[in-house]
């Protein structure tokens, strides 16, 4: 590119002036408002209750008030009482007192602001100019990726919404409400909330539904977990069909493991209920092409949308959902499946990727105000145990699922376990169609398990009472009977 000033070629285009300006400048700060933070901690035993809710110590700029903050943090948690004293012996304790610029340091804060009064607000202009020069660092690392250039747009689109949504979720920490407040918001909300059916989405099982108070609740984060063969896409794909055809919902399924072909076929299967559905017409099967050319005319018509690429990170999974409530509405989000999503961020182990995705995704899910629905794979201990019942257990090598969920439920066919074996050598009462859904963690309800029934040549579940022998309702089952 040519330098307009120079008229000579630059490798990379110059940044505005603007930019040139604010990169001479310090970041923003205020060291008065972070001194007056440091006195109200050494003058009143209540301030820093108040302030640690609101700031970090990352967000003091000035390191001496940084070291001071820390210091007394320390104190606080030994239970210690906090004054210019002894925060003067824990600083150097830790060999800071000098850094600092010694006691001279905290008599000085002290005489120059001599009161706690208005302590949160200080802090408050602390944590503002905290989360600016957050941005800035951030936004500073996105701009040299940007100039970097290279073929990978994609992570640097990613960064930057994840940078973006870190921000806003460090923005609105720390709030309260007064009990006052949210009870007028749900008396302002109550002709909302009469109407249950907008407020979840049914699942198309009837006892599930029922074990949910309903359906899946928008904002929550669900959780399916199976290990590998059990069908955690076919129930998936059961939860789409029925939002999306039955409720005519709009469904968003990011999809990183299968292929939209796949999807579709499994989907055209389930619906015709022909295993192997065909689309060319043959004198011999004119019967089953019937019943898959209605299936495929229902399927067209639904709203289900699915993203097939398989490096989504969880920061563009957001931005594509965000996009879709916006331009086509948004009813349920599938991610299938959890630890497959990407990281824009390298961490030092996959837990603690996991566990950034697990609370991005439950994010994603309030500030969408839809279902979440997350399907993820169980760590090998239920297979070294007998019976392979899953247990929450099994989920928590996989960070911090089971903490971020609002519904955690496992998918448990027993008949799995004994596929290599000769039928003859299979228990009595094993039944190979059956499969049992255990809701292992139920936030605002029951737990509890659901019976359905497993097709195996269409990949999909199906209601368990309609198949069982004799017909009747299903009997209630609880933990104790496995």
């Amino acid at each position: 590119m040519v330098n307009s000033n120079t008229g000579q070629l630059s490798a990379f285009p110059q940044q505005p002036r603007s930019n040139q300006r604010f990169a001479q400048q310090l970041p923003p700060h205020d060291i008065s408002a972070e001194e007056a933070v440091v006195a109200a901690i050494l003058l009143d035993e209540t301030a820093l209750v108040k302030v640690s809710a609101i700031l970090q110590s990352d967000d003091f700029f000035d390191v001496s008030c940084k070291a001071a903050f820390e210091a007394s943090l320390l104190l606080e948690e030994r239970g210690e009482q906090i004054t210019a004293t002894t925060v003067g012996h824990e600083l150097e304790r830790l060999g800071l007192l000098d850094t600092v610029g010694g006691e001279k340091f905290l008599a000085e804060v002290i005489s120059k602001h001599f009161t706690a009064e208005g302590v949160e607000a200080h802090a408050r202009i602390v944590r503002r100019d905290g989360l600016y020069r957050q941005a800035i660092e951030g936004f500073n690392l996105l701009l040299q990726k940007a100039y970097e250039g290279g073929a990978d747009q994609e992570s640097v689109i990613s960064m930057a919404e994840e940078l973006l949504l870190n921000i806003r979720g460090a923005v609105g920490s720390g709030d309260f409400q007064r009990i006052s407040e949210i009870l007028e918001e749900m008396l302002a909300n109550a002709d909302d909330d009469e109407n249950l059916s907008e407020r979840v989405v049914e699942s198309g099982f009837h006892d599930l539904d029922a074990q949910l108070n309903g359906g899946f609740q928008r904002g929550n984060l669900i959780i399916v977990a199976a290990r590998p063969g059990h069908g955690k896409s076919a129930l998936a794909l059961n939860f789409a069909r029925h939002c999306a055809l039955e409720s005519t919902g709009t469904v968003a399924l990011f999809s990183l493991e299968m292929s939209g072909i796949e999807l579709a076929k499994r989907l055209l299967a389930s619906e015709s209920g022909i295993s192997s559905p065909k689309l060319t017409y043959d004198d011999e099967h004119e019967v089953e092409l019937q019943k898959v050319m209605t299936a495929h005319g229902s399927l067209s018509d639904a709203n289900i949308y699915i993203n097939e690429q398989g490096d989504l990170t969880v920061a563009e999974i957001r931005a594509a959902a965000k996009r879709m409530k916006a331009e086509q509405g948004l009813d349920l989000l599938i991610v299938d499946y959890l630890q497959l999503v990407s990281s824009a961020q390298r961490y030092d182990s996959p837990v603690a990727s996991v566990t950034q995705i697990s609370r991005t995704l439950k994010q994603i899910a309030r500030e969408l105000d839809v279902p979440v629905i997350a399907a993820a794979q169980l760590n090998r201990a239920v297979e070294q145990r007998k019976p392979h019942i899953p247990i929450l257990s099994d989920l928590r090598e996989s960070g911090s699922i089971e903490q971020d969920a609002d519904v955690v439920m496992f998918i448990y066919r027993e008949a799995e376990y004994h596929k290599s074996e000769d039928p003859q050598d299979w228990p009595p009462d094993l039944d190979p169609r059956q499969a049992k859904i255990i809701i292992a963690k139920h936030r605002n309800g029951a737990t509890g398990v659901i019976d359905l029934h497993w097709e195996e040549n269409l990949a999909t579940f199906k209601e368990y009472e309609l198949y069982s022998e004799p017909a009747g309702n299903p009997q209630e089952t609880s933990f104790s009977d496995f």
